[in-house]
């Protein structure tokens, strides 16, 4: 797990920490679209959890995990409100609001957790099957 700020460092040590992590288990043909994810599920805490949330100095938390077949990718953060997937319909040329279809087309699913006493863990899974 890392504990990550909320601020552009923050995101870049999301995604080194993810490649880095991947490589080591011999995973980084994966890299590319868990960083991607990663990248949007970390985007998605900060612009929409992070402002939610109690004061002091708010933190998400990233995970990574590797299974039969599969990479279980997490981040947790402090706000209770539900991820909401919008529709690619007309949004498809705006700026911001695709991450969770960016994160829907590229997972093998995905969903999320409430963390009591508050917060809740977003994950998403990528495939590690070979394709036969």
């Amino acid at each position: 797990m890392l504990r990550l700020a909320c601020s552009a460092e923050g995101f870049a040590r999301a995604r080194s920490f993810t490649r880095d992590t991947l490589r080591g288990w011999s995973l980084g043909r994966y890299a590319d679209d868990a960083v991607l994810v990663i990248t949007e599920l970390a985007a998605n805490a900060v612009s929409h959890a992070v402002p939610s949330a109690a004061a002091g100095a708010p933190e998400i938390r990233l995970g990574l995990a590797v299974g039969p077949g599969h990479l279980m990718l997490t981040v947790s953060d402090p706000g209770d409100n539900a991820p909401v997937l919008v529709p690619s319909g007309d949004s498809a040329l705006e700026e911001n609001g695709r991450g969770l279809c960016i994160v829907d087309a590229l997972a093998e699913e995905w969903g999320w957790t409430p963390r009591p006493p508050a917060g809740k863990t977003v994950w998403a899974t990528l495939s590690t099957r070979t394709p036969t």
